[in-house]
Formats: C-alpha cells, sequence, structure tokens
C-alpha cells in the first residue's frame, strides 16, 4: 500500500467521503428521534460505537403483591342456551314439556310475581322443561312487540332466577314461535 491511496475498506464495508460524511449530518440532525436517547455528538462519525451505559447501581425494585382479595360468596350460575337437540325434541315430542304459563293480559308486576312463583314451583316439583307464553304484543304495533315479550328474557337473566333457570330460548312456531320461550329449569338442590 502506497501512502496516497485510500485506505481499503473493510471486507463488505466501504469508507464514506468527506461530502458524504457532511450529507449525512445534516440529514441527521434535520431527524427527531422517536424516544429519547444520548444523540450523538455532531462531529462523530456515523457509525461510530457510542460507549455503553453505565450499568445501574442496583436492580430496580418489584412492587409488592396486592393483598389477596377476600373471597367472594359465589354468584349465581351462568346461563346456558339449550342444546339443539334438546329442542329438537321438544319441537318433535320426544321431550315433554312438563308446565306452562301464559302471562297475556298481566302487568309488569303481576307476570314477574307470576313467573317467580311458577318456576320456583315448577323446579320444586321435578320439572325440566317449562314453555313461558308471553305473547307477541301484536297490539302494540311498535317494533319489538309487547313488553312482556321484551321484559322476561331480561327477567329471566336475573340473578334471583339464576338458581332455577339453566337456560331459556325462543320457542318454535308450534309452541307459540316469538311469544313464547322454552325455559330449561335446574334440579331442586337437595338444601331446600
Amino acid at each position: 500500500m502506497k501512502a496516497g491511496d485510500p485506505p481499503v475498506p473493510r471486507r463488505g464495508r466501504r469508507t464514506l467521503s468527506a461530502e458524504e460524511r457532511a450529507l449525512w449530518r445534516g440529514v441527521a440532525r434535520s431527524i427527531k428521534p422517536l424516544r429519547r436517547r444520548n444523540r450523538e455528538a455532531p462531529d462523530e462519525e456515523p457509525g461510530a460505537v457510542a460507549a455503553p451505559p453505565p450499568p445501574p447501581k442496583s436492580k430496580p425494585v418489584k412492587p409488592a403483591a396486592p393483598p389477596p382479595r377476600p373471597a367472594r360468596p359465589p354468584g349465581p350460575p351462568p346461563l346456558a342456551p339449550l342444546a339443539r337437540r334438546e329442542k329438537q325434541k321438544l319441537v318433535r315430542g320426544r321431550a315433554p314439556i312438563d308446565a306452562r304459563l301464559d302471562l297475556h293480559g298481566m302487568t309488569q308486576a303481576e307476570a314477574h310475581a307470576a313467573l317467580a312463583h311458577f318456576l320456583r314451583r315448577s323446579q320444586h316439583a321435578g320439572a325440566r322443561f317449562v314453555l313461558v307464553i308471553t305473547g307477541k304484543g301484536a297490539r302494540a304495533g311498535g317494533a319489538g312487540g309487547g313488553v312482556l315479550r321484551r321484559q322476561v328474557p331480561l327477567w329471566l337473566g336475573l340473578a334471583e332466577f339464576r338458581d332455577a333457570v339453566v337456560g331459556f330460548e325462543e320457542a318454535h312456531m308450534a309452541h307459540g314461535g316469538q311469544g313464547a320461550l322454552y325455559v330449561r329449569l335446574r334440579r331442586p338442590s337437595s338444601a331446600t
């Protein structure tokens, strides 16, 4: 190698010319970093390795684990939809509908009380499937039908009925269609 020859680039890399370095510094100054970092000094060459940050003096302290929560009393069991085969058996008459309740002509308060009494009585009698007839509310005329048709599914989802109700679903046309619900009841608990 002679004195005037340009430096031989390391394997696979070439060195930047003075013009390229000046251009790089201008680009580097115009860019805003995404996160705060130690900026390179403007006189440093690009690609130069910065000194590693000093190691932390101590390890960060992890926050203490929160105290254990007091055990909550078990909530009501969740609702489960009727299985397809169960509904088919009800529609075809292979599974009996053990009891029926017709809520036509009742106020919301009367219907709620009648539903609660009916479900408890049917559960204690060992009924598995019951039919609750709400009516379609055709006279209401508005979208969504009558008040009881909208309210009864909401009531069946309440915690007060969960210990009696496993699940419910709209009945087949043969049993009232949109104006009735199949309700599957839980087995009565031996403690009651």
